[in-house]
């Protein structure tokens, strides 16, 4: 049986709804995937979708760093991220970590709708 592509997803709290709205529309596409994701950003899409979705601690908590270190580790394939650009975060170390390691480790991450759609649409992700 071949192993599901690992995709995260996050979401800052002013783009919440915005990644439960993108999951929904996205339902069928994405259960093609084992998902991950932060703390509430997990929860709210889980309960959208019905989709399993493993939780990491929530960003500001250290979620952010501990997707960071699957992606090392090899355990992440893909991040979609819909963070908010407008407002300052508490824990922007950790986010600018985050990307930093998506392009290290050179995996797609995804971060407005336009973006995600194309990652989990394209035939490079399902490879």
């Amino acid at each position: 049986m071949k192993e599901l592509k690992r995709l995260a997803i996050i979401a800052h709290d002013n783009k919440k709804a915005e990644m439960v709205s993108w999951a929904m529309r996205n339902k069928s596409a994405l259960s093609k995937f084992s998902l991950c994701g932060t703390g509430t950003t997990s929860k709210l899409v889980a309960e959208a979708t019905g989709l399993e979705v493993h939780g990491y601690l929530s960003g500001p908590l250290g979620g952010d760093q501990q997707i960071g270190a699957k992606i090392a580790e090899g355990e992440i394939d893909g991040v979609i991220f819909f963070w908010d650009p407008l407002q300052a975060q508490p824990h922007d170390p950790d986010v600018k970590a985050l990307l930093r390691i998506a392009v290290v480790y050179d995996i797609p991450i995804a971060t407005n709708k336009a973006t995600a759609d194309y990652v989990i649409s394209s035939r490079l992700i399902k490879e």
